[in-house]
């Protein structure tokens, strides 16, 4: 997935990589519009600060060693990996879960695909899909065809489906999506 990392004379002057107290660190983002500090261990990784310290479970761990995508979230508008990215590199950083994409109530696009083409099945896998599926869309200007769709959630596991649901989600989303930026514009 892609992530810019911030260089570490970033880091240090935002105050992620100067440790306080008992060899935690101070970080401070925006996650789902709403702005959240805490100090914590350093070594800590963004996949445990959302679920344990924010209760924000929709984020889940599948493996640990960023094959599976169940963690995907977005960091500063790009789909990232949550279980192999230190939260001390997120200072600073706009952080969007799954449970951010709806809005007033209403579904995302995505989200609402997803259900209405049952592209889910355990829905383990789902919220990392969904994030990746809304990057993909976003990167690609939503002009995608299946290879492409396959191609770009790649890195995104499900062990219960053939991925058809899924790709015909991700193309009813792509297609809700550029629907709701033209009667945006």
């Amino acid at each position: 997935m892609f992530f810019r990392k911030k260089s570490a004379e970033s880091a240090a002057g935002s105050g992620a990589a100067s440790g306080q107290g008992n060899g935690g660190v101070h970080v401070s983002m925006t996650v789902n519009g709403k702005a959240v500090a805490a100090e914590i261990d350093p070594r800590m990784l963004l996949v445990q600060f959302l679920r344990e310290h924010l209760r924000l479970t929709g984020t889940h761990v599948g493996c640990d060693t960023s094959q599976c995508g169940a963690c995907v979230v977005h960091v500063d508008g790009r789909a990232a990996k949550s279980c192999t990215l230190l939260a001390a590199t997120c200072d600073g950083s706009k952080v969007t879960t799954i449970e951010g994409l709806a809005q007033d109530g209403k579904l995302h696009p995505m989200q609402e695909a997803f259900r209405q083409h049952h592209g889910l099945q355990c829905g383990f896998c789902t919220p990392g899909m969904i994030m990746s599926a809304v990057d993909l869309v976003q990167r690609s200007g939503g002009k995608l065809d299946e290879h492409a769709i396959r191609d770009g959630l790649e890195g995104n596991l499900c062990r219960c489906t053939g991925y058809h649901n899924i790709v015909a989600a991700v193309t009813a989303g792509a297609a809700n999506m550029a629907g709701m930026r033209q009667a945006a514009e």
